[in-house]
């Protein structure tokens, strides 16, 4: 990944010479714009007055500078950019704003081909310059990604490739600018890596992919990282991935990656599910739109970028990461409707929809790491089911648990970062639905309360310890349009894992 230069700098404004100038306004509650301190004021004025730009959410304004009598800029262009109206009040909306302002500089640099800018900070009521900057930061290289590997280049008309160079006026002296800007530019690098695993075909990534990446972090970090083979799936007993992987010629990956900040710190195990392609196996899906399928890995996407995050800034808590890998194929020895598995830890599960195969294989993941690694709580990630898309359609991540702390926690996370969930209930009455009669449980209990249904099969291996399950099948692509979210994955889940990571208190 070719990564923009962020650069603090306490260079005026003025004397900046590159391609984009950018200043952005707020509107006050009686929606007029707030000039604060913008170099560009007479510019501002003249806007305003010729109703041009008025600063709302959105609104954006390109002037050329260079062709002004008597000019006093020195930039190429100047970009004038609305925040909307002041909401001092709701801070995870002020953020979010500025994160959409952000992508609305990202999305205007590319038509412009405008590889080197310089961004003056504006005042937001409610929040600090490092929250400014840091929300800023995030809509600028989250908005400026693209997925150009597999495409030709176009000689005579290159595609734009990328912002080259951010410059950042530092308007103070303190630490916290430099903080925000890191912590922006770390979490939304998490972003984009998650949306190119996703963005990788079905034969471009696989579960070796997610094993090898993971060497790479723990290599880079210094974390551990072991993979599970299928010769060690057979010897604990995983009838879950087993099951999954039988109609597949690529063989399955449990990958587990640790950092370990102190034995005396408490332990979060995140798992996330890594099916590479679904087919839907016997139970075949429908041909229309399959090729989406590929993105049936975005929860162990979303786990493991989170995890190069977690190297980079070492947080006081130990943190697991476990991605079940396998893919759902239809071979000649495919699990069938009717089977009976065995998954680790002893539960008999009667398969009755090989579409439903996410489950099985997380439950193989949670029920062996809670296990192994005695974690504080977990935390799992997957496309699990198309119901949550007709309950909460592609704006709200599904969330579901056994404890409120945990859960309230994740809502909290979901709201600053711009990736909001919702909660379902999982009262016991719906685990009477996955009731079956030849074995402990089955794999599908109906079309009513789907997602609820296949979080209360996950809720059986997870005993008593505090357990969160997010649904991300309608938010990980085709995610509410913003301008810091381009068509396609979405790479949701990865930000909300690592807020709930950076403000992580005593469980």
């Amino acid at each position: 990944m070719t990564m923009t230069e962020l650069i603090l700098t306490e260079e005026k404004p003025e004397d900046f010479s590159g391609d984009l100038l950018v200043c952005c306004f707020e509107q006050d509650k009686k929606e007029k714009v707030k000039e604060g301190r913008s170099p560009v004021g007479k510019e501002l004025k003249k806007a305003i007055a010729l109703g041009d730009f008025q600063g709302k959410e959105g609104d954006v304004l390109v002037l050329y500078p260079q062709f002004a009598e008597k000019q006093k800029i020195s930039a190429k262009r100047l970009l004038l950019v609305g925040l909307g109206k002041q909401e001092a009040d709701n801070l995870s909306a002020t953020r979010e704003r500025c994160r959409c302002c952000g992508g609305t500089i990202a999305v205007k640099a590319a038509e412009l081909k405008a590889e080197k800018l310089f961004l003056c900070l504006p005042e937001v009521a409610g929040l600090q310059e490092e929250e400014v900057v840091e929300c800023l930061v995030e809509g600028i290289l989250l908005g400026d990604y693209r997925f150009l590997k597999y495409k030709k280049p176009d000689k005579k008309e290159p595609a734009f490739q990328r912002i080259k160079e951010l410059q950042i006026s530092a308007l103070s002296s303190g630490k916290g600018l430099r903080r925000g800007m890191l912590h922006g530019q770390e979490a939304a690098y998490a972003g984009r890596k998650a949306r190119d695993m996703a963005n990788e075909p079905g034969n471009g990534w696989t579960p070796t992919s997610f094993a090898e990446y993971a060497q790479t972090l723990a290599k880079k970090h210094k974390m551990q990282c072991t993979v599970l083979d299928k010769r060690d799936m057979k010897e604990l007993k995983m009838g879950g991935i087993l099951g999954v992987n039988q109609g597949s010629a690529e063989p399955p990956k449990m990958v587990i990656l640790e950092y370990r900040a102190s034995k005396k710190a408490q332990t979060i195990l995140f798992v996330g599910k890594g099916l590479t392609f679904d087919s839907g196996g016997v139970s075949l899906k429908p041909s229309a739109g399959m090729e989406d399928m590929k993105y049936d890995m975005c929860g162990g996407a979303a786990v493991l970028s989170m995890m190069q995050v977690v190297g980079i800034e070492k947080p006081n808590v130990n943190i697991v990461a476990i991605i079940p890998s396998t893919d759902n194929m239809p071979g000649g020895s495919a699990l069938k409707p009717g089977d009976i598995i065995k998954h680790y830890g002893g539960i008999t599960s009667e398969i009755v929809n090989t579409d439903a195969e996410g489950r099985l294989i997380l439950a193989d993941a949670l029920a062996y790491g809670i296990e192994k690694y005695q974690p504080a709580c977990v935390v799992d990630l997957a496309t699990l089911t198309g119901a949550v898309i007709l309950g909460l359609g592609h704006h709200r991540t599904g969330l579901l648990g056994n404890n409120q702390d945990l859960v309230d926690r994740l809502l909290a996370a979901g709201e600053r970062t711009g990736e909001p969930l919702w909660q379902l209930p999982l009262d016991k009455e719906y685990g009477k639905q996955i009731e079956s009669d030849v074995a402990d449980i089955k794999n599908a209990g109906g079309r009513p309360a789907g997602t609820i249904t296949a979080a209360a099969y996950l809720q059986k291996f997870v005993g008593d310890t505090p357990w969160a399950h997010m649904d991300i099948a309608g938010t990980a692509w085709d995610f509410t349009k913003k301008s810091y979210v381009p068509k396609g994955p979405s790479g949701t889940g990865v930000r909300t894992l690592i807020e709930l990571v950076r403000n992580w208190k005593k469980f």
